[in-house]
């Protein structure tokens, strides 16, 4: 079970505003790395309400590079990549939107257009609800939400528990 695990915290709801990124990369079911950086938003922008969420502030990225300084690293570690993310549509999109806002271009990571989604997994396992939080109480998985690198591990825990590469819990 080899697989890469992304989570992307955004500063507004525009998809191209990434402002963190959690990667996680395991290897035969073993995390093998995990990567997390901040990323300064166009204009360093952030809506309150993104704040809220997450906590990131414009003071916090004011000196950290943007998303195009950062691709390298991040590409890096998903080329070629099965990618799973915990509601995929969004992390796919954030990545999409933000390497097309910079110039760079999606199909080069070669990776799929689709990704695994542990939301749709574990809604069709029957779990009334399927948010991160949910999913990781239910399998005493240890979580700081939205925190890009927690989200991103807990992803992994759950893909690789899905998969029946470890026991988590009940």
């Amino acid at each position: 079970m080899t697989f890469t695990a992304i989570d992307f915290e955004t500063a507004t709801g525009f998809g191209h505003s990434a402002c963190a990124v959690g990667i996680i990369t395991v290897e035969d079911g073993v995390i093998t790395e995990e990567y997390h950086t901040l990323i300064q938003p166009p204009e360093n922008e952030y809506w309150y309400r993104n704040i809220m969420v997450h906590g990131i502030k414009p003071a916090d990225t004011l000196n950290v590079p943007t998303f195009d300084a950062l691709f390298p690293e991040i590409q890096k570690r998903l080329f070629g990549k099965k990618i799973v993310a915990h509601n995929e549509s969004f992390d796919r999109s954030v990545l999409t939107k933000t390497m097309a806002y910079y110039g760079l271009y999606y199909d080069e990571l070669e990776i799929a257009n689709r990704w695994e989604c542990t939301v749709k997994i574990y809604r069709a396992n029957g779990y009334p609800k399927a948010n991160l939080q949910y999913c990781c109480d239910r399998n005493n998985i240890q979580l700081n939400h939205h925190e890009a690198l927690s989200d991103a591990r807990a992803c992994a825990k759950l893909y690789l528990l899905h998969n029946g590469q470890v026991k988590l819990g009940v």
